[in-house]
Order: C-alpha cells, then sequence, then structure tokens
C-alpha cells in the first residue's frame, strides 16, 4: 500500500516545553567551577590576607599622624581579589589597579561638586568612570566602586582620591608585586604576545585571534597573550586525541623487507626494485637492525666523474668493477635511527621533518626488525585523520 504524503514528509523538530526552557536558563545562574586546586586557593587566600592586612596598618598609621578621617576604602578588598586571585588578568595588571581607582576617585570628586543629587551624582560618577577607563586602558572594575565612593563620603572628594585611594593602592600593588613573585606567578602579566611568536605553527595565526577577538566584541577577563596560548593547547589537545593513541605498529609496514650486510650490491638493488622500495634495512643473524642502504647510497656511490648515463653507471656499481663495492655492508648507513613498535607515531614527526630521516625501521622489545615506516606512511596517516575530522 503507498504512503501517504503525511508518511513521507520529515516529522518537524518537537520544541521544548515552557518548564524545560525555564529550567535551561535557571541552569545559567548556576556557576561552573573554578577550576583552581587546593594549593592555588590557599595561596589566593593568604596572599588577600596579607596584602589587606599590611596595606590597612599602614594606611592606619598614617592617618593617625595626619589627622582624622577614613584610612581605608572598602573597595580595596575587590582589588585584591583581583590582583591575588587572579594576577594575570587584565583588569588585575598594576595600570588598571592604580590608574582605574585613582581616576575613578577624581571623577567622583568631579561629580559630587557638580552635581547636588547624590543619587544622581553617584550613577554620572560611575558610568563616566566606565567611559574614561576603556579608552585609558585602565579597566579595573573596582573603580566603579571607588568613583561611587568618593560621591557618598561627605567630605573633601579630592582630599579622598590621594589618600587614602591612592596610598592605599600603591601599598596594595607593592603587596601584591612581591608576594606573586614569590609565590610564582608574573605579576605584572605580560598582556601582548611577543613578536617572534605571533606566527604560531598551529592551526591558526595570532590574525585570527584578533578577528575573532573583535567579531566577540565584549571584554574578557583573560589576557590576549594568555588567550592564544590557551587555544593552542586546545588545538594540540585535540590533535592529541585524534592521533596521539596511534602507535608505530598500527602504520608500518610489516614484514618488511631486509639483507643481511654480505648481500651483493646486485642482489639488494635487484629486491629494491622488484619491490618499488627506496629502502632495505640491514640486519644480522639475529634481526637486529645493523644500518640501512638506500637508493641515496647507490647514488652517492656511482661514478659520476664518467660521462655515462646515470643507468650505466649504476648497472657499473651493481655488476661490480675494480675498485668498486661489492656487498651492501660497505655502502649501508650506519648507525640507522630506529623506533620501537610501541612508541606514538607522532613521536616520528620530528625525525621526518628535522632529522631528514625518509626510513625509519621500527623494532620490537627485544630490537628485532619487525617493521619500516617511511615519509609516505606518517602522510598518509595524517591525511586519514584530517579527513576523518
Amino acid at each position: 500500500m503507498p504512503s501517504s504524503p503525511s508518511d513521507l514528509s520529515p516529522s518537524a523538530p518537537s520544541r521544548p516545553s515552557w518548564a524545560a526552557r525555564l529550567t535551561e536558563w535557571l541552569r545559567h545562574f548556576w556557576p561552573a567551577p573554578l577550576g583552581i586546586d587546593g594549593k592555588e586557593r590557599l595561596r589566593f587566600v593568604v596572599g588577600a590576607v596579607i596584602g589587606v592586612l599590611l596595606t590597612a596598618w599602614l594606611s592606619r598609621w598614617w592617618a593617625q599622624g595626619n589627622g582624622s578621617g577614613p584610612w581605608m576604602v572598602a573597595s580595596l578588598g575587590a582589588s585584591a581579589v583581583l590582583v591575588f586571585g587572579m594576577p594575570s588578568s587584565p583588569l588585575a595588571q598594576p595600570w588598571p589597579v592604580l590608574g582605574g581607582s585613582t581616576l575613578s576617585a577624581l571623577v567622583g570628586a568631579v561629580c559630587s561638586a557638580l552635581i547636588s543629587d547624590k543619587a544622581l551624582a553617584g550613577a554620572v560618577a560611575v558610568g563616566l568612570a566606565i567611559a574614561l577607563m576603556v579608552p585609558l586602558r585602565c579597566l579595573h572594575p573596582p573603580g566603579g566602586a571607588m568613583a561611587l565612593y568618593v560621591v557618598l563620603t561627605s567630605g573633601d572628594g579630592w582630599h579622598l582620591a590621594a589618600f587614602p585611594v591612592l596610598f592605599n593602592v600603591v601599598l596594595l600593588l607593592i603587596a601584591a608585586v612581591v608576594y606573586n613573585g614569590l609565590t610564582g606567578r608574573r605579576y605584572p602579566h605580560p598582556q601582548r604576545v611577543a613578536p617572534k611568536a605571533a606566527a604560531s605553527q598551529g592551526g591558526f595565526t595570532a590574525s585570527d585571534v584578533d578577528a575573532a577577538l573583535a567579531h566577540y566584541n565584549q571584554v574578557l577577563d583573560v589576557s590576549r597573550a594568555d588567550l592564544e596560548g590557551l587555544l593552542h593547547l586546545a588545538g594540540r589537545a585535540a590533535f592529541q586525541r585524534t592521533l596521539g593513541e596511534l602507535r608505530c605498529a598500527d602504520i608500518m609496514s610489516s614484514p618488511p623487507y631486509a639483507v643481511e650486510a654480505g648481500v651483493s650490491l646486485k642482489e639488494a638493488w635487484a629486491l629494491m626494485r622488484l619491490q618499488q622500495i627506496k629502502a632495505l634495512p640491514v640486519v644480522d643473524a639475529q634481526r637486529h637492525v645493523i644500518g640501512i642502504v638506500t637508493v641515496a647510497d647507490f647514488m652517492r656511490l656511482a661514478n659520476l666523474d664518467t660521462h655515462e648515463g646515470l643507468g650505466q653507471r649504476l648497472r657499473t656499481l651493481v655488476m661490480g668493477r675494480g675498485g668498486q663495492p661489492q656487498t651492501v655492508g660497505e655502502i649501508m648507513s650506519h648507525p640507522v635511527q630506529v623506533a620501537r613498535a610501541g612508541q606514538h607515531a607522532m613521536d616520528l614527526v620530528p625525525l621526518f621533518s628535522q632529522g631528514g630521516h625518509h626510513h625509519i625501521p621500527i623494532v620490537d622489545d627485544v630490537d628485532h626488525l619487525v617493521g619500516i615506516i617511511t615519509q609516505t606512511d606518517l602522510v598518509r596517516t595524517l591525511a586519514s585523520a584530517v579527513q576523518a575530522r
């Protein structure tokens, strides 16, 4: 019985219910884990305690000798979270902390002097502080609190900008530089990629990262250099996941053709031509690799000074002539680079790309020859992996 049109049409995907959509939306409020271990958490906490404590002690001591008034600002606690907990963040670097806090305090002083309504003055101060921090490259979230603090605090806003704001921030930064350095964190943290590292040999370039950031068009709490580094690490991990478990035994040619050192050049050349191969491992009686002979070895030892053609010179070499080598052992290259069957295939990439090797014999755990891998084998494997992705 023929099917009706309704039977043939693909069923439309059902929309999730409002309850499912609400549940998914509510999940966005649940934060992801920070991804730091207990040691880093302790380093973070101890740094914040030390930084705030030293700043408080010295600020209080200074205030006692220079009149009464506030000697510390509460937003310094937020700055401590950034400089000790996220010392690599662009928002936690010395210039954003110093410039953003001080500039915002000055903005708060101006708004407080010009606008009588504290609610309006506070809102304008926060907005204007943000508007100035962005182009001046000193965006610091506690800066918004600093602007509001100056507006809401009764007193001389210009004086507050110098003390306690500037005084507090300078002390906290000194503590952060010393503490982060002693605990293995670079602070100030580099925010740009060095020119020589900009064109990285990966799946993307530095300009690709810049284009992605321009398209994203939002403030990221990670440095440009760290972001590119993380992307390269992610790409390397993906590559390792795809090819990292591949062993030499998975791609080698086996069983391999091989000859012993006493085999004549004529026999070796005939075998290479018959099997259409460009290299022969040379083994001893126990099949331990002692060398390798390649087409290049034959070419190199052919008498290139004669006026004969290349074919005639090779025939002269393999057929033998007075003073010419007669056996494979006389022309083989040794010692020879080998790899183990259980070794990761990716370990061979530097040998082929930088070491100048074209054929690598593969041995087992007792050094017996079990296979051979060529550049072609490795390239074919890489191409298959790329197509699979």
